[in-house]
């Protein structure tokens, strides 16, 4: 039998209750919730769902908004009235 090991991390405590509350459901403990995690990554060799980054904070689109606030500073920026937001 595999030597058992500990291991110690820190969770936000809502995200803990809301676990705790989904693996109670599923008549899980989050120890074994955690264990099925870690034994799906070791056998795939990857994070088993989608993980990203939200695109507007992208290298791309940092560098468009410095660009623009670089025109807006210099008085080079021209904006345009339209119908998006309704004025009172």
């Amino acid at each position: 039998m595999a030597q058992m090991v500990n291991v110690n991390f820190r969770l936000d405590e809502d995200v803990k209750k809301s676990m705790e509350q989904v693996c109670s459901e599923l008549g899980l403990s989050m120890s074994a919730a955690f264990t099925i995690f870690a034994k799906k990554v070791g056998r795939e060799k990857r994070i088993p769902f989608e993980v990203s980054v939200d695109p507007f904070y992208s290298e791309n689109n940092i560098r468009y908004l410095e660009r623009i606030m670089e025109d807006i500073k210099t008085g080079n920026a021209h904006f345009s009235q339209h119908n998006l937001i309704e004025v009172d």
